[in-house]
């Protein structure tokens, strides 16, 4: 790369002008701002060397520029504006670089290599409910840090852990048991997760009344509680599934058939997938071997009620409950289980965990329990910690049914695609299956980029409408620029072939040395598990090649070697916008 010829000159030209040896984070390299662009390509800040050279930030940079260009080929001249060293790669250089790749479809992607495998976990989902909006910033994140490690030539691979077992599984049974009359998705024409989902919403319900009638009878809150009927027959039958009891393990089987048919539905439509699915059911028992394996080792320790807690107060934290005092295990004795079987499967070089900002605590736990167990892999738990998904209306609560249905909210962008499509009449040649398609591609592509292009720490606010608006930082703008290009490179035919041969304009350097830069932000995102990264650098090339696409002429260019290289860089454009939209999961169209 570029920028790390240019850095490691820059070092050398320290060390010769000024006989010091500095830290390479003390001269990045970065792309020249637009209001410098005249005088370089690529810029070095020299303020954090004014101590060193006890002279002017613009004498420092003039030395340190002068000693780049005697010992760097590749630069031509350099500029300097206050503390900015600002140097001009030459056009050879980028000209070079634009006819060795004008045809590589898989530029900025590496291969895979065979060593350690790094695996991800994202979706998550409990077998109480369907996929909601919050679960879709998970599957999208997940699936495209994936990719995008992939890319960096990363061994992956990708699971996921279904929480197909506890307490909240139980209530959707027991309100199906006591309230269902025998309804099932066939009946009733909902889809299985859909289903259940409505009587884990119907359990809230019934259980709400029963203590708002135990209050209005003269008992606290706390004592209603403890007294409530409906959690006390969900607690039994918890306690039923773990001896498993045949009548309630046969429900269970039956339930979360249902919702696994409507996951995969609801999977399918999204366009993500998995290498291995765990289960929780089959992982919790592992959990309690490990607990047992804490208490002789005396790493965790039980109560007089016979609960099991680890004591982590000396760590900064607090005690952690890892069996209730009934022997039935909780979240962190199953992740505790599946920890240890995914280093068994797998001896990863990372265990990656997508899962909401909320669990921060929860991995934090785990990963210090199995550190204090002896495990050696423990340091290889990484918690990709996310903010949460918000609507203009608020938070959502499963329990309460007030979330976004993933699948509700994907037919809400497919019917706002099509709205938008139709009313900008990007579909006037398309037969119906062609615009149906596009409705498609544009809608989840709208959804998709529309959460990925934020930074994954941050929380968000979700409006449909704004994400398919085909200006601006969006799915569809970057979409509709792909098929802009490829209309051309069609009327172009076969005449794409750039020998290398021409003087760059400056909006045409512009547009090359960002494309450039592709691979760099392909392994920026991979090593911040940040999409975002990718996402933001697709907008800039697209809204880059717009103003190129405007400025100049491509078809209609009569010198043929100027012709030739616009539409080498229209060729290099389309692909870099299509690998980069592919690793956030994401189509783009030929036409539109």
């Amino acid at each position: 790369m570029i920028e790390k010829i240019l850095a490691k000159n820059a070092i050398e030209a320290v060390k010769l002008v000024f006989n010091t040896d500095i830290e390479p984070s003390l001269l990045a390299v970065q792309r020249t701002i637009p209001a410098y662009r005249n005088q370089g390509d690529l810029s070095l800040v020299v303020f954090p060397l004014l101590k060193i050279s006890r002279k002017s930030p613009e004498e420092t940079a003039t030395l340190i520029g002068n000693a780049i260009l005697s010992s760097m080929p590749e630069a031509e001249s350099f500029g300097v504006v206050k503390g900015y060293l600002n140097i001009r790669i030459r056009q050879d250089f980028w000209l070079q670089f634009l006819s060795g790749n004008q045809h590589d479809q898989s530029f900025g992607i590496k291969k895979t290599t065979s060593g350690k495998p790094v695996v991800v976990e994202y979706s998550s989902p409990n077998t109480n409910k369907p996929l909601h909006l919050g679960h879709i910033r998970n599957n999208l994140l997940g699936f495209s840090v994936s990719r995008l490690l992939a890319a960096s030539g990363k061994n992956v691979v990708k699971v996921n852990l279904v929480n197909d077992r506890g307490i909240h599984i139980c209530k959707s049974m027991l309100a199906w048991k006591l309230y269902g009359k025998g309804e099932t998705p066939q009946s009733s024409g909902k889809k299985g997760d859909k289903l259940v989902g409505d009587y884990y919403v119907l359990f809230d319900r019934k259980y709400k009344e029963e203590l708002s009638e135990k209050i209005a009878s003269g008992l606290t809150e706390e004592q209603a509680g403890s007294e409530s009927t409906m959690m006390m027959q969900a607690r039994e039958m918890l306690l039923k599934w773990e001896a498993r009891e045949e009548e309630t393990l046969q429900l269970w089987n039956t339930m979360n058939g249902w919702v696994y048919e409507g996951f995969d539905v609801t999977y399918k439509r999204l366009g993500v997938d998995f290498d291995k699915i765990y289960y929780e059911s089959q992982t919790y028992l592992l959990g309690k071997k490990i607990v047992e394996e804490g208490l002789e080792k005396g790493v965790l320790s039980r109560k007089e009620d016979g609960s099991v807690w680890i004591d982590l107060s000396a760590d900064g934290l607090d005690e952690k409950l890892l069996l209730r005092s009934d022997g039935t295990s909780v979240y962190m004795t199953q992740d505790l289980g599946t920890a240890q079987l995914r280093a068994d499967d797998y001896n990863p070089e990372q265990l990656i965990y997508v899962v909401g900002n909320e669990q921060n605590y929860h991995f934090d736990v785990l990963k210090l329990i199995m550190k204090k167990m002896g495990r050696p892999w423990a340091d290889s738990i990484y918690h990709l910690s996310y903010g949460m998904v918000e609507l203009p209306e608020g938070k959502m609560k499963s329990r309460e049914g007030t979330v976004v249905d993933a699948d509700d909210l994907m037919d809400e962008m497919i019917a706002t695609a099509r709205a938008m499509t139709e009313e900008l009449g990007k579909i006037e040649d398309f037969n119906s299956s062609e615009a149906e398609a596009l409705y498609r591609m544009v809608g989840l592509g709208a959804l998709k980029y529309f959460m990925l292009k934020v930074d994954p720490k941050k929380n968000m606010l979700f409006n449909p409408r704004e994400s398919i608006d085909f200006n601006g930082n969006t799915g569809p703008f970057i979409q509709y620029t792909h098929a802009r290009i490829k209309s051309v490179l069609r009327k172009a035919g076969n005449e794409i072939s750039f020998n290398g041969s021409a003087s760059l304009l400056a909006k045409e350097t512009d547009l090359l040395i960002l494309l450039y830069q592709f691979p760099q932000a392909v392994e920026q995102a991979a090593a911040e598990l940040s999409p975002s990264v990718v996402a933001n650098y697709l907008f800039e090339v697209a809204r880059e090649f717009n103003q190129f696409y405007h400025e100049l002429s491509i078809l209609k260019e009569e010198n043929p070697d100027s012709r030739s290289l616009r539409l080498a860089l229209s060729m290099l454009t389309s692909s870099v916008l299509k690998n980069g939209m592919q690793l956030l999961g994401i189509e783009v169209p030929e036409k539109m």
